[in-house]
């Protein structure tokens, strides 16, 4: 039976470290982002030259001014953020079939049956090649993009995000099976994934201070400060958590701003694929996707992109002009038939993806007649959404094959 090979992947001090790489002389020196120095707001990310004199993410500018005076503070460059985010992704999906986005600068990677993929006669048992494996994943991204990042590897979600912690900065730990328990008993309870300042002060308050005294704690105590979480709690601090990657979640708010013609729209997705039906439905999440984003625009796209990639990361592309449109079910018709034209493999597929170019303004209709009532579809659809969040409406195709595991939002979202 082969084992979860489960890799949280973070990129270090993500936002400082982009900085860095748009103005070298931050390099060594404490940097703060957020905002200007004395001024409003909270800091989103701060080196670890500002970490050791107090300053911590969710902190006020104001307070972080007071401990860091000498710092440099930045409002931050959150267009660089996504074009290096998006960067990391692609150098991460090189190395598994299947890759998740936690976050911006976070992602879980399953390294799930890839030690026949990798395997070298130099590596003396399995471990040993994801180990190697995962060095090489964070060391192309900072030899490419210059970015430090950190990785765990562990048989459980919760346990690899515990061993990227102990692993940063740029490092790499692999925890082997079986000594996950030991592995979490020494260390302080704020390490595990879903103990927060609050939880971790009435654990100590109650004399709990390890994740080995969690574990032996009396149920009753737990179920006082978690609630109906106590249970899964004491599992991954035993290191018995779940292998599941999660949902993916938006790396980062796409930015699109009205009017704006220049480049393309793209979404792209990573999964293991099921069936032909499950990649159709996809294809079609991602079509709605683009063409939501065209409209926020004020856009229409003459050419629509398919890019197909295989389990063996064998990547295609195919493209086809049309005519001007940012309708879902005219766009989702052309890639549809641009898949269908272009699997000619029978490997699985391991990544799709949509975009949109050749972009023009959509400008107002100026006769009323022929009424255009897909237009009128579109716009509609984003007010629903606008309302209720992405997920309130889909087309059918979309919910066949892809099943929507949380309830209605209860207001929009990126």
């Amino acid at each position: 039976m082969r084992l979860a090979r489960i890799c949280c992947l973070d990129l270090d001090t993500f936002f400082v470290s982009v900085e860095r790489l748009l103005d070298p002389s931050l390099c060594g020196r404490p940097v703060v982002v957020g905002g200007s120095k004395g001024g409003r707001g909270v800091v989103t990310s701060s080196s670890y030259e500002a970490r050791a004199l107090g300053v911590r993410s969710g902190m006020s500018i104001r307070e972080a001014t007071r401990l860091a005076p000498r710092a440099v503070f930045l409002p931050g460059h959150h267009g660089e953020y996504t074009k290096y985010s998006t960067a990391a992704r692609e150098i991460v999906e090189r190395f598994s079939p299947v890759v998740v986005a936690a976050s911006i600068d976070e992602q879980y990677v399953d390294f799930h049956g890839c030690e026949s993929l990798y395997r070298r006669a130099e590596d003396v048992d399995d471990d040993a090649t994801i180990l190697r494996v995962t060095r090489a994943m964070t060391q192309a991204i900072a030899d490419e993009l210059g970015l430090p990042s950190s990785a765990g590897v562990a048989t459980s979600r919760s346990m690899a995000k515990v061993a990227c912690g102990l692993a940063k900065p740029r490092g790499v730990i692999l925890v082997p099976a079986g000594a996950e328990e030991a592995t979490l008993a020494p260390l302080p309870v704020r390490k595990l994934p879903g103990v927060g300042p609050v939880s971790e002060q009435r654990l100590h308050r109650a004399g709990i201070e390890t994740l080995a005294q969690l574990v032996s704690a009396p149920d009753t105590l737990l179920r006082a400060i978690f609630g109906a979480y106590a249970t899964g709690l004491r599992r991954d601090a035993r290191g018995e958590g779940g292998a599941e990657l999660g949902r993916e979640r938006p790396a980062f708010r796409e930015h699109d701003p009205y009017g704006e013609r220049l480049g393309s729209i793209s979404n792209e997705r990573t999964f293991a694929e099921r069936s032909a039906a499950d990649t159709e439905s996809r294809l079609c999440g991602l079509s709605e996707r683009v063409c939501a984003r065209a409209r926020s625009r004020g856009v229409r796209a003459g050419r629509v992109t398919l890019r197909l990639r295989y389990a063996d990361f064998d990547t295609i592309t195919r493209s086809r002009t049309i005519t001007p449109t940012s309708e879902d079910v005219e766009v989702h018709r052309v890639v549809l038939d641009l898949y269908r034209r272009a699997r000619t493999r029978p490997l699985p597929v391991r990544l799709v993806g949509v975009a949109l170019s050749k972009l023009e303004l959509d400008a107002p209709q100026l006769e009323l007649p022929p009424f255009d009532a897909g237009d009128r579809r579109g716009r509609t659809v984003d007010l629903v959404r606008d309302k209720f969040g992405y997920d309130a409406v889909h087309l059918a195709t979309t919910l066949s094959g892809e099943p929507r595991t949380h309830k209605r939002s209860t207001g929009p979202r990126a």
